[in-house]
């Protein structure tokens, strides 16, 4: 429980949508994750806002195939 409290925390952000997102994707997938998704999880969150939603949205390709690989499960 305390793995998910910190996840998160560090999902919010600074813009409104992209806290909806996060929260909506921790909700529905975050159980399923494996440790080593929880891991990349986490790298995808070290970005910034800008970069962050420009991956969700499909604006720009992370430069990791595990990080984009994470980005294909939001919905």
């Amino acid at each position: 429980m305390a793995q998910i409290d910190r996840v998160r925390w560090h999902c919010r952000r600074g813009l409104l949508e992209l806290d909806v997102v996060l929260m909506r994707f921790l909700d529905q997938h975050f159980e399923a994750l494996s440790m080593q998704e929880r891991i990349v999880l986490d790298r995808l969150l070290d970005y910034a806002d800008n970069d962050l939603w420009n991956f969700l949205t499909g604006k720009q390709v992370p430069p990791d195939p595990d990080i984009a690989r994470i980005i294909s499960l939001f919905d």
